[in-house]
């Protein structure tokens, strides 16, 4: 029987959690270890400077007072006691598309996995202001995980699937979208003068490609990102190869 790990960053009590949970049950023997309360937008956050801890709520849940990075380690080395066969993170309310990635608690629970040698998947959906219908995401999910069990993934890989509203078209395997990010900080005051700021979004527009994870999304269809945490920037390797480095003193 394959084991499974499911977390999020929306907290233990998400219904998308347990729609997802329960979704890939019939794929193994699902584990959930999930924030006790929302970590959205905690990015690949790790809790070094205090300690963890967790509760069992109740059979296979557990939650836990950290980061969805801290529940994917807890769950490995302490709860599960080695390797799961598949960590899956989400369902995430809100999509995780394009340079967000790098924003998402949902996006970094798969990228741990990934990094600890566990295939991952990451799985958000597109927000609404109706009461949100996760039944065609968890089935979109379950249909990735199950193909990824099978196949498996490379090394240090991991996948973020991204569903529309409504009843998806199909699956596209798509490349991040890039944005137009420009943030706007609103400094206010509180009742007793002191200074806080908001931090929002001014502009927030992508820019096209046929074959990003934004624009499968817009027309309808799941969005299947295979994703990596190499950082580094290939095409600029020789540029910076050949810039000079001197510090003063090698100066002349």
């Amino acid at each position: 029987m394959k084991r499974i790990l499911v977390t999020n960053d929306d907290g233990v009590l998400s219904q998308g959690l347990t729609a997802l949970a329960q979704a890939l049950s019939r794929l193994g023997t699902v584990t959930i270890v999930a924030p006790t309360r929302e970590a959205s937008a905690i990015g690949h956050a790790l809790t070094l400077h205090h300690p963890v801890r967790f509760d069992r709520i109740s059979e296979n849940v557990y939650a836990l007072d950290g980061t969805p990075t801290d529940c994917v380690n807890i769950g490995i080395a302490t709860i599960l006691g080695g390797l799961p066969d598949l960590v899956a993170s989400g369902i995430n309310k809100g999509l995780n598309l394009g340079d967000d990635v790098t924003y998402s608690g949902t996006v970094a629970g798969a990228m741990e996995g990934a990094l600890l040698g566990v295939p991952s998947l990451a799985v958000s959906l597109e927000r609404t202001k109706a009461p949100y219908e996760f039944a065609d995401a968890a089935e979109a999910a379950a249909r990735v995980a199950g193909a990824i069990l099978d196949r498996g993934l490379p090394a240090r890989t991991f996948l973020n699937v991204n569903v529309p509203g409504g009843k998806p078209k199909g699956f596209r395997v798509t490349v991040q979208a890039r944005r137009n990010h420009v943030t706007t900080v609103s400094a206010l005051q509180d009742p007793r003068g002191r200074p806080y700021y908001w931090i929002g979004e001014a502009e927030d527009s992508y820019y096209p490609h046929d074959r990003s994870d934004y624009q499968a999304v817009q027309d309808g269809f799941v969005s299947v990102t295979p994703l990596q945490p190499d950082l580094t920037a290939h095409d600029a390797l020789k540029l910076v190869e050949e810039m000079r480095f001197s510090s003063d003193g090698d100066r002349e």
